[in-house]
């Protein structure tokens, strides 16, 4: 269990007008692909930003760093339901999958958010019971690079994603990605909490802008983008999933 103070947004005020913690120096994850989402009305109210290590009485376990920044893209998160149906006799009973848009959260207004399923301090609720009451947090980072062309010095602000030691893992193109590690996101990028049926795909509105999200297909069109690249992970050291857990759907 992680207990440390709060840090919160030290660069600029955080947003409340959506609706839907960790070691001090966590070791770092790069990561190949990525995806994002947009959406409003998913409880993303800003309470990572507390100054204290408690929000409504509820001891945090993330501690934002330094180098968080609200970020200059402006990222989204597309949110697939897992959908089985039989869709008639003929079927055999073999029921079709759908993964139906069933919402698009802006995610550009903070720095950090923390997805779990207590909606106490929850800036994005995720409710299924596999999910952990402080799951993971996405947390945009100021990072420095070096231009390869160039060979300058430069910085970019990136999405990463955290998982706070969950009971039931964060996936991110369908592999386990380590506790307590931060793995870089990119474009495309899919992500997963324990067995929940939805899927988190992460654009920022430049490239969504080029995806026709209203078609039946949405899924499979983001999904083609998943193939580009394999993020790199250690293995993990995860608590083992209880076989009742492996039963939740």
């Amino acid at each position: 269990m992680y207990s440390p103070k709060r840090r919160g947004d030290r660069h600029g005020s955080i947003s409340s007008r959506q609706s839907t913690n960790q070691d001090s120096n966590p070791l770092e994850e790069k990561e190949d692909n990525s995806s994002e989402i947009i959406k409003p009305n998913f409880g993303l109210s800003g309470k990572l930003a507390a100054e204290s290590n408690k929000y409504n009485g509820v001891a945090l376990k993330y501690q934002e760093p330094p180098e968080g920044r609200k970020p200059t893209k402006r990222w989204r998160l597309y949110v697939f339901k897992k959908e089985e149906q039989v869709v008639n006799a003929t079927s055999n009973g073999v029921p079709s999958i759908s993964y139906p848009l069933i919402d698009c959260l802006h995610i550009h207004r903070q720095s950090a958010y923390l997805l779990g399923r207590d909606r106490k301090v929850a800036d994005i609720p995720i409710d299924h019971p596999s999910c952990s009451s402080q799951h993971a947090v996405l947390q945009f980072r100021q990072m420095t690079f070096t231009d390869s062309e160039t060979g300058e010095q430069k910085t970019d602000i990136k999405p990463y994603i955290i998982d706070l030691e969950s009971s039931n893992s964060t996936f991110v193109n369908k592999k386990i990605i380590p506790t307590s590690r931060y793995v870089e996101l990119r474009a495309y990028d899919e992500i997963k909490f324990g067995f929940s049926s939805r899927d988190y795909v992460l654009l920022h509105d430049e490239l969504a802008d080029t995806e026709d999200i209203s078609e039946q297909d949405t899924m499979r069109t983001l999904r083609k983008h998943l193939d580009k690249g394999t993020i790199k992970v250690e293995p993990p050291t995860l608590s083992v999933v209880s076989s009742q857990a492996k039963a939740i759907t």
